[in-house]
């Protein structure tokens, strides 16, 4: 588990293949404590495990879902990545909660800027946006933001000079191509909503949970 708060960036060294799946080894470009063998890391917001490690870099396999489902199987070496540790217990939740499971990918439409700060308009599928509201929270490649406004068809948000310095986004160009993490609890609360009627029959059957029971207890 996650924060979305990133620690620093790093730089892809090599991507190595093999077959379906890969060995990714990047370099750290700040001062990480040493990694322990079978920790998780969050590379560009998907959650990889730490197989290896020397002074200098961490390896971790990327599983051939996670080539698919993300953009790190169309990094190039030298590419920067954003980096997380996993959350440990009792750290400050100053993000949000994020798994590194990615939901999908985004596209980079607009970008302009607002005062000091950077205004990122993405373009997101059917599948993604249905999961995204107004002032809720969205990971995108790793790094907690909050959602400024939605269309049918992405979202925006705003970048302030800390995030831009700390992560790559800033350095993102039209048309580039991030990973998208939705919020967790939004997922569940969208798929008990959905639940069609005698779904809980393990439970005893009945209506289940529904947006009329939601409403009725103050959750929607």
């Amino acid at each position: 588990m996650f924060t979305g708060l990133i620690e620093g960036t790093g730089t892809l060294l090599r991507t190595e293949r093999h077959g379906p799946d890969a060995r990714m080894v990047i370099s750290p470009g700040f001062q990480m404590d040493k990694p322990v063998l079978g920790e998780s890391i969050a590379v560009d917001g998907a959650c990889l495990t730490v197989i290896d490690f020397d002074r200098a870099s961490f390896g971790a396999d990327v599983s051939a879902e996670t080539l698919a489902r993300t953009t790190l199987g169309r990094k190039a070496s030298g590419s920067r990545v954003n980096l997380e540790r996993a959350l440990r217990l009792g750290d400050r939740l100053g993000g949000h909660l994020v798994t590194g499971h990615v939901d999908g990918i985004g596209v980079l439409k607009e970008r302009k800027p607002e005062g000091r700060s950077l205004r990122l308009a993405f373009e997101v599928s059917r599948e993604i946006i249905k999961f995204v509201i107004e002032k809720g929270s969205i990971a995108v490649n790793g790094i907690s933001l909050t959602v400024n406004g939605v269309c049918s068809t992405g979202f925006d948000v705003n970048i302030v000079p800390h995030t831009a310095s700390m992560t790559t986004l800033a350095d993102l160009q039209i048309g580039a191509q991030v990973n998208i993490e939705t919020d967790l609890i939004g997922k569940y609360v969208h798929r008990l909503v959905n639940l069609r009627e005698g779904a809980s029959e393990e439970t005893g059957g009945g209506k289940g949970v529904d947006l009329d029971l939601l409403r009725r207890h103050g959750f929607a």
